[in-house]
């Protein structure tokens, strides 16, 4: 089965996301994010969708707010 973007990035691309995620930076610049892509074989906008999404995932798992305006790491 082909199951290239319809369900969101593939086990490979989620590991060097979560790598990145988890070692890198949690938010990446512009930059970083291009590399982050390029590395990955995605686009930036998915890239970018899936580290605002994995980013609210970790703060409901840390116990804070999905969203927050000006916290700083």
């Amino acid at each position: 089965m082909s199951a290239e973007n319809a369900s969101g990035p593939t086990e490979d691309q989620v590991e060097i996301l979560e790598y990145n995620f988890n070692k890198v930076n949690k938010h990446p610049d512009p930059t970083t994010l291009c590399l982050i892509a390029a590395e990955a074989g995605l686009s930036e906008e998915e890239t970018q969708k899936w580290f605002k999404q994995r980013l609210a995932q970790w703060r409901r798992s840390e116990g804070l707010p999905s969203e927050c305006r000006s916290v700083t790491d």
